[in-house]
């Protein structure tokens, strides 16, 4: 998360706010983000904005400004970002990071992925460039154009701006892999900050691209997304113990753009008056339904519709950076841009039986692990 700060921060031929600029004066946008897996750098900008965007790109890949200038500052950005947007928020980490803390062993997906105050602010400046040596190269990444150009054109520019950039060694990557969890787990915490309870679970799913991940994905229209999930008729609907349930495969993106152990989670704040094991005995109605009686035919196809309008949503976002995501997570992760044309060939083999299969043993309690927020926030003056 820091690193991906300090690439803003100007490169050997475009000094700081030159590369924004440049995007900017030609009409376009841009940002990164850091993922569980991966960051990325994005633009979009016109067709005559095209080599200009290269060149800035395979500047900024080839040789960032690291200085300890630059790093004080950028510390000073991201520390005020953790402090702002987390650490001074009601829920702070609950549950989007506290979720995988509790339910991962494995330390490379247990630990505060979005970054730890103190070691943030501990980074030095050859910590940074031996980042920048060890994973920014040619060999550990991905570069997609889409959009309106010539190909043949576009591909002379990448050539003319990337080759002479030093290709390297691919990057030996860690085993990040998780065991198969045994027994549920449970934590809580008072959040002082917090004005009503928070209840959230996470399941370890299947693992990316096979049969029982698409399944699962299914899985997740059926219990989760849309007024119409199970549980949210059972939650919000018929108990009322919250107004809304969210959540879902990844909640840092969406059920493709990982590649790591991943959890299917949902979550929800609710009354006092509800608690956690009624909670939990009214979610384990809706999924016990789930594991011990097959979907019938009718809600399996409004599933694979509803993943399907989910899919076509993400591919046709702003820019259509959605689809650009795509094609770079495939590309990246499976050297196969080409299967964002297979997704939904993947959903239309889900049968009722592999549903069922999946649900009994991805969605067994002793797969969970649930995270309780007790409200530690003063009550509103007035309230009684």
């Amino acid at each position: 998360h820091l690193f991906e700060h300090l690439l803003f921060q100007g490169s050997k031929n475009a000094p700081k706010g030159v590369h924004i600029s440049t995007i900017s004066n030609a009409g376009g946008v841009l940002n990164g983000s850091t993922r569980y897996d991966f960051t990325n750098y994005f633009e979009v900008v016109p067709s005559n904005a095209l080599e200009r965007m290269l060149w800035l790109e395979a500047d900024r890949m080839s040789a960032p400004v690291i200085n300890d200038e630059v790093l004080k500052n950028q510390q000073g950005v991201v520390g005020n970002e953790v402090k702002v947007n987390v650490l001074n928020q009601p829920y702070s980490t609950w549950p989007w990071i506290d979720l995988p803390m509790l339910a991962n062993t494995n330390w490379y997906n247990s630990h505060n992925f979005y970054g730890d105050l103190k070691e943030i602010e501990a980074a030095t400046v050859p910590d940074a460039k031996q980042f920048f040596d060890a994973f920014y190269r040619p060999s550990n990444a991905v570069l997609v154009i889409a959009g309106d150009l010539d190909y043949d054109a576009t591909r002379a520019m990448v050539n003319k701006y990337f080759a002479a950039i030093p290709k390297k060694p691919a990057v030996v990557q860690p085993d990040i892999s998780e065991p198969r969890q045994t027994a549920e787990k449970f934590r809580s915490r008072v959040d002082a900050l917090a004005p009503k309870p928070g209840y959230a679970a996470g399941y370890h799913v299947p693992k990316r691209g096979t049969p029982e991940w698409y399944a699962m994905g299914l899985i997740d229209q059926i219990l989760l997304q849309g007024e119409d999930s199970r549980l949210s008729r059972k939650l919000v609907q018929e108990t009322g113990i919250a107004s809304n349930v969210e959540g879902g495969i990844n909640l840092l993106g969406n059920m493709f753009n990982y590649n790591g152990p991943m959890l299917w989670a949902f979550n929800f704040s609710h009354d006092p008056t509800h608690k956690t094991a009624d909670i939990t005995k009214a979610v384990d109605s809706v999924i016990e339904g789930l594991r011990t009686t097959p979907v019938t035919a009718a809600e399996l196809t409004r599933a694979r519709t509803k993943v399907r309008s989910a899919l076509y949503g993400e591919i046709d976002s702003g820019g259509r950076i959605g689809l650009v995501d795509l094609l770079a997570v495939y590309a990246l992760f499976d050297n196969d841009p080409g299967a964002v044309n297979r997704i939904e060939e993947g959903f239309a083999k889900v049968t009722p039986a592999l549903i069922q299969k999946t649900a009994q043993e991805y969605l067994r309690s002793t797969n969970r692990s649930i995270y309780v927020i007790e409200p530690g926030a003063a009550p509103a003056q007035g309230a009684r």
